[in-house]
C-alpha cells in the first residue's frame, strides 16, 4: 500500500494518539463548562452559590465540617461560611461532637434533604448525561470516570496535585 493513498484513520498510532488525547481534553472542558453552567443557574433558581450547592450535594449524612472540607477540595475555614448559609436557609443544622465538642458536626434538615432532592432533580434535566445517555450508558460513563480518578498517575510527581477530587 502506497503512503500517499493513507488517509486520516490510517495514520500511526504515535500521530494519531495526541490527536485523541487533544479531542477528548477538549470534549471534556466543554462538558465541564457546560456542566458548570448548569450547575449555577440551578443554584441561581435556589437562591445559593454554586459552592453551598457543591455542599449540599456532599452532605448524605451526619458529616464533621472537616470532612466537607475534604470531600470539596477547600479550606476548611471556608466550611463556616457553607454552613452560615446554608443553616440561615434553614438546609443544614450544626451540632458538637458527643465526644469532643470543638467538632462540629452538619447534618441537612428535612427541608435540606427535600431541597437536595429537588436540585438532583433538576440536575438529571439539565446535565448532558441525565438526557442524552441511557441508563447503560451512564452506569458504563460513571464507571470510565471512577476508573480514571482511581488511577494513579503513571508519571512519579504528577499525580492528582490540582486539589481535585471536589
Amino acid at each position: 500500500m502506497s503512503t500517499e493513498t493513507q488517509g486520516p484513520a490510517e495514520a500511526p498510532a504515535e500521530e494519531s494518539a495526541p490527536a485523541l488525547n487533544r479531542d477528548i481534553l477538549d470534549a471534556l472542558t466543554t462538558l465541564i463548562k457546560q456542566a458548570g453552567a448548569r450547575g449555577h443557574s440551578i443554584a441561581d433558581g435556589f437562591k445559593l452559590a454554586p459552592h453551598d450547592l457543591l455542599a449540599m450535594f456532599k452532605l448524605d449524612c451526619e458529616l464533621p465540617m472537616k470532612e466537607l472540607a475534604q470531600r470539596m477540595g477547600c479550606d476548611a475555614s471556608f466550611i463556616t461560611t457553607i454552613a452560615d448559609n446554608l443553616e440561615k436557609r434553614g438546609f443544614l443544622h450544626r451540632e458538637p461532637g458527643q465526644r469532643d465538642r470543638r467538632v462540629k458536626y452538619l447534618m441537612l434538615t428535612e427541608e435540606g434533604l427535600a431541597a437536595k432532592e429537588r436540585m438532583l432533580s433538576q440536575f438529571a434535566e439539565k446535565m448532558p448525561w441525565g438526557y442524552a445517555l441511557s441508563q447503560e450508558e451512564r452506569r458504563c460513563f460513571l464507571t470510565l470516570v471512577r476508573k480514571m480518578i482511581d488511577t494513579p498517575s503513571p508519571v512519579a510527581g504528577h499525580g492528582d496535585d490540582t486539589g481535585a477530587g471536589v
